[in-house]
């Protein structure tokens, strides 16, 4: 009903992440930056951090847009899952084309796939979206997936997407050798006021919005 009102297209403020209504502030871009720089870099291991609605999911949506032909990415958008479903969740979104019965199955042939990503000069990214919701047990198996490297470079890069509560998680004893390996961590913070007038504006006019809407 707004939309005819308002003589808008349609309605600005969705709540599902449409790429076209991403508008990214500074300290956006620093964080895309950031993502591309550990990927780049091969760093392992990147956390990127910020409170709900401060835009993580649109950030990585920006950043595999922007990713190189040669990169091969898996995202994980719910990692609360138990050590075999992840692992053939792995397989599916790297198009491994098999299933695995057994953790000894899957990290041969994953290690085989690495090595084949890197003998091609093709980049590996793992991305945990909703890191905060991710259980002991898998946290520990994220990190030996890391261990299957070369000397001279990294085969896989993981980065962790989460709320600020991750980091009490990496805090915990056992998480200490994850924490340690962790080089690359940005923390999103919440908008300005300036911020939020640019984002409302910008969404208004992606809209169709032809006239000024709001004082």
């Amino acid at each position: 009903m707004y939309t005819a009102y308002y003589n808008l297209k349609e309605r600005p403020f969705r709540e599902a992440a449409d790429p076209r209504f991403t508008w990214l502030s500074k300290k956006h871009f620093e964080a895309l930056a950031s993502f591309k720089y550990a990927a780049l870099e091969k760093k392992g291991f990147y956390l990127l951090t910020g409170d709900v609605g401060t835009g993580k999911t649109s950030l990585i949506k920006r950043f595999l847009t922007e990713l190189e032909s040669n990169t091969i990415v898996a995202t994980v958008t719910d990692p609360d899952l138990d050590k075999l479903d992840f692992f053939n969740y792995l397989a599916e979104e790297f198009g491994m084309s098999m299933m695995f019965e057994s953790k000894g199955a899957f990290l041969t042939r994953f290690k085989q796939f690495l090595f084949d990503a890197y003998q091609k000069n093709r980049r590996v990214i793992l991305i945990i979206d909703e890191a905060h919701r991710i259980n002991q047990e898998l946290l520990e198996e994220i990190r030996v997936l890391s261990n299957i490297e070369k000397a001279e470079s990294k085969l896989i890069n993981i980065f962790f997407v989460g709320q600020p509560e991750f980091n009490n998680i990496l805090l915990q004893h056992p998480n200490r050798p994850l924490r340690q390996r962790i080089s690359v961590h940005y923390h999103l913070e919440p908008l300005s006021k300036d911020e939020i007038v640019q984002l409302i504006l910008y969404r208004l006019k992606v809209a169709g919005a032809e006239s000024k809407i709001f004082s």
